[in-house]
């Protein structure tokens, strides 16, 4: 048998690559052998030294040794420098990849800065000091649009464009190469000439327009994360050219049947539509119905055409305050696959039937034409039901609406006895008007018919797996692992502090973090120990083999309500219409191949678009609150790390930082088991979740940025209560201007 470091050796030298089987292999173990080493593989991986993930084996942090990178950069000797694309650490950033020298016939076309490439990554050598890794580049994957976005700003007397991506150096531009633009303005930019040593000079392509204007905002997302945001002239005309869907081909007529939408009330496009009715069959007495219509994206979208690549290039739709950047052209999106008021449209249902306790029994797939009884919005159903019924609402309130809320009543009770993660964490939105400056910030008021429409379709989802997977149908599943050994412990610890207790071992189950949240829930606490259970959770990803869902509490799960925005919806429509032989627009023969690639991309740009959305909504709101520099605003600490506090804002929701250095004049110690910064000569504590007062002294709107000042004291502990667990720091100093931190990210589910 190998010892623990030559385990842990042989699994540094093959990260990702290395299983149970390909260890057991190369030292040559079988028989019981298998066994032992199967202990020894656990107790590493319960010691936080080994991670799975699926079935591979790795130590944290360390890269597969076939890497997704994005050049950003070239260092002193004008060598690439990359970083991984995918990177989910959130304690230690993405580590610095040196691109050596490509050897033997050039790989065409050439690496630039911005592309993404696949490369082969290995453990830099100890004497390269500034690196982790080293690699060599196989393939450009994708190559950086020609154009970079970032402002014109005069430098004592040199022209320079200062990037919007803070990852990428300056450049110069000479004035015959302006193009028009002015001091201050957004530009488009193109490489001009690159050296290896100094900054590369530009042209400016397009004047965007002024950076302070709001209109600009999202557009700096877009440009910054290389969200395609135009679509081919070969997309648009395939768009143009499709004809609405027939009636035949097996296609059931559901004409008849009153399927309603219920969405916001500024959407724009609807995919799902619902209706229930009372179980007529003797042996499921108090049972409903329940039937959800998906808009048919699949019979206009073939799998290879020209709307399909794009689509899966984008993954997904984003979200802007003033915008949106769709996965499908309109004429797909909004026209042909929207399930609109009284008109004709393709879909596939799904009836589902479930006792009175709400438990499903059985469900049937359909291909279906119908025609939407009604559009609804969120607040104008719940008021329907809550006796304010309106000119649309009123003849559709015993029919149509009483029945889906009593459905709801009955899938409420088996939803409550499966106990998923019930968080409460409000999110507020923002609301743009014409010009796109904020008009105001609310937090939309969490309705009956929210979580209506929410259960039925976790239950179409969970549906449309279980059919796949009973099919032996390749599928994309929505898969969200339990929290990791070092999350757990990170969380216990901090659980403790406060007087709580979760088990530290076992087979957790959301459930028990369902007994905090209960415990605190209405107390002092109850904000932070929300978002520190949020934080110890997975990241939800998709993956072709099926992890379950932690959060939901789910055995197996696949996401298909929404395909006219998400490209794991449509494969997922695509396979249940081969599987259960729907007609036309199936999934191709060996599609399964390509399904683990599939879901890395979706998942990549699904994190791309989260990040897009928020960093765009911080830079909006630091637009607002510009002109309000020297004014103090309530908020809460909402994370501690070793050089500063973020604050989230109670008016905005907007975060900002205030750098230790600000704290005051003594030590300050990091304590990570309590999520604080702890003074070591008084004791005064900041900790996670405080309601604090801050002043705000400086905005980055371009950044969308905040530094603030403490200008409430946090509380005292006593003596003996000061021993910090983890490492210590001094009290640091903020350069003004300098870099800001990012706000802490969220989870999607």
């Amino acid at each position: 048998m190998p010892s623990r470091e030559e385990l842990l050796a042989f699994i540094a030298e093959h990260p990702g690559q290395a299983g149970k089987r390909e260890i057991a292999k190369s030292f040559g173990i079988s028989g019981g052998g298998r066994i032992a080493l199967k202990r020894m593989l656990k107790e590493l991986g319960e010691e936080g030294l080994v991670r799975k993930d699926r079935r591979r084996l790795s130590r944290p942090g360390d890269l597969p040794s076939v890497s997704v990178l994005v050049i950003l950069d070239r260092d002193s000797d004008g060598d690439f420098i990359a970083q991984p694309v995918n990177w989910d650490d959130p304690k230690v950033g993405p580590p610095r990849i040196l691109i050596e020298p490509h050897r033997g016939r050039p790989i065409t076309p050439a690496p630039g800065i911005g592309d993404r490439v696949l490369a082969r990554v290995q453990p830099a050598e100890k004497d390269e000091s500034d690196v982790a890794y080293t690699a060599r580049v196989i393939k450009v994957l994708e190559k950086r649009p020609p154009s970079i976005l970032g402002v014109v700003k005069s430098i004592e007397g040199e022209i320079r464009i200062i990037p919007v991506d803070r990852k990428q150096k300056e450049f110069i531009v000479d004035a015959e190469d302006l193009n028009g633009a002015m001091n201050g303005d957004l530009v488009a930019v193109e490489i001009k000439r690159t050296g290896r040593f100094g900054l590369s000079r530009v042209r400016v392509a397009e004047v965007v327009g002024a950076v302070h204007s709001e209109k600009a905002v999202s557009l700096i997302a877009i440009h910054e994360h290389d969200i395609p945001h135009i679509f081919p002239d070969a997309v648009l005309e395939a768009a143009e050219k499709a004809k609405p869907a027939p009636l035949s081909g097996g296609r059931e007529d559901w004409r008849h049947v009153p399927l309603v939408t219920i969405d916001p009330a500024d959407a724009k496009d609807h995919d799902d539509a619902v209706y229930a009715e009372p179980d007529t069959d003797p042996e499921n007495p108090g049972g409903f119905l329940v039937t959800v219509a998906i808009a048919d994206v699949a019979w206009y979208v073939r799998p290879g055409s020209p709307l399909d690549r794009e689509a899966l290039k984008r993954g997904n739709s984003v979200y802007f305050p003033d915008r949106v950047v769709p996965m499908l052209p309109e004429r797909i999106s909004n026209d042909l696959c929207s399930l609109r008021e009284r008109e004709e449209r393709p879909a596939i249902a799904v009836k589902m039937q479930f006792t009175a306790e709400g438990k499903k029994k059985f469900h049937w797939f359909h291909r279906i034409m119908m025609r939407s009884a009604a559009k609804l919005a969120y607040p104008q159903a719940q008021a329907a039901i809550d006796g304010r019924p309106d000119d649309t609402t009123g003849p559709l309130l015993e029919p149509v609406l009483k029945p889906l809320w009593a459905a709801y009543e009955v899938m409420k009770r088996g939803r409550d006895s499966r106990e998923p993660l019930d968080l409460d964490l409000p999110e507020r939105k923002v609301i743009v008007g014409a010009d796109g400056a904020i008009e105001r910030i609310v937090v939309p008021e969490r309705l009956d018919a929210h979580r209506l429409i929410e259960e039925f379709m976790i239950q179409a989802n969970v549906a449309a797996a279980e059919t796949l997977e009973r099919r032996k149908s390749p599928l994309v599943y929505r898969v969200h692992d339990a929290p990791s050994l070092a999350k757990l412990e990170a969380l216990h610890q901090f659980l403790t502090s406060i007087e709580l207790n979760l088990p530290r071992s076992g087979n957790l189950r959301p459930s028990h973090f369902n007994l905090i949240l209960d415990k605190v829930k209405d107390s002092e606490h109850a904000a932070l120990v929300n978002e520190v259970v949020l934080r110890s959770q997975s990241q939800a990803v998709y993956s072709p083999e099926n992890l379950g869902h932690f959060g939901l509490n789910l055995r197996r799960y696949a996401h298909f309500t929404s395909p006219i925005r998400r490209y794991a919806d449509l494969i997922v429509h695509r396979a249940l219409i081969r599987s259960l032989e729907l007609g036309e627009g199936g999934l191709p023969d060996g599609a399964e191949r390509d399904l683990e690639a599939i879901a890395q991309e979706i998942s990549g740009a699904e994190r791309r678009a989260m990040a897009a959305e928020r960093e765009t909504i911080d830079r909006l709101v630091a637009h607002w609150l510009a002109d309000r520099i020297g004014a103090t605003f309530n908020g809460r600490i909402a994370g501690v790390t070793r050089s500063g506090l973020f604050v989230k804002l109670d008016e905005t929701g907007a975060d900002g930082f205030v750098p230790i250095g600000s704290l005051g004049s003594e030590f300050y110690q990091f304590d990570e088991a309590r999520h604080a910064l702890i003074g070591a000569r008084t004791g005064e504590m900041h900790r996670l979740g405080d309601q604090v007062e801050v002043k705000l002294v400086e905005v980055a709107p371009i950044a969308g940025a905040l530094r603030f000042e403490l200008m409430s004291e946090g509380r005292r502990l006593p003596k003996g209560d000061r021993k910090v667990a983890g490492s210590s720091q001094r009290s640091g100093s903020f350069r003004p201007g300098g870099s800001f931190k990012p706000r802490p990210g969220g989870k999607k589910r």
